[in-house]
């Protein structure tokens, strides 16, 4: 186990709408507003299209091969995730939803685009002093958290 400690700083509510693309909003918002770490919490609606990764397609691979999984209409949505720049200065969102339509519900990862359907609320709480970081991992072909 690796952490550092932070403070809270500010709180940002925001209201994403329709077709809007989750990850690609706050992380705009977050280069807007200078803000370099924050806890996110959505709730709202998914919409049609939209692509979740939904796993490993093999867990013992070094590489991730990720499998996707394509929203076949609009679903209710519900997510928590964090906000932290990458070592080259980006804001890089890493959240997980779950959506569900009727009696069937599926979990990922928002990164490969989860469009707004109606409206998502927003909740990011920004954290402070810390010295957290994105660091790109070849072999794993992602960014994980350098605290």
């Amino acid at each position: 186990m690796k952490y550092s400690e932070a403070q809270l700083g500010r709180v940002f509510i925001m209201r994403l709408d329709a077709n809007e693309v989750l990850h690609e909003t706050i992380e705009q918002f977050a280069s807007d507003h200078d803000l370099l770490a924050a806890a996110v919490i959505v709730v709202g609606g998914g919409g049609k299209d939209s692509t979740l990764i939904v796993g490993p397609r093999d867990s013992n691979s070094k590489i991730v091969d990720a499998m996707e999984y394509i929203l076949n209409d609009a679903h209710e949505i519900t997510g928590t995730g964090t906000l932290f720049r990458s070592e080259e200065g980006d804001p890089t969102l890493h959240m997980h939803v779950s959506a569900g339509r009727s009696d069937k519900t599926i979990t990922g990862c928002v990164r490969r685009g989860v469009k707004v359907w109606g409206v998502l609320e927003v909740v990011l709480f920004e954290i402070k002093n810390t010295t957290a970081v994105k660091k790109y991992v070849k072999d794993f072909d992602n960014y994980m958290l350098y605290p």
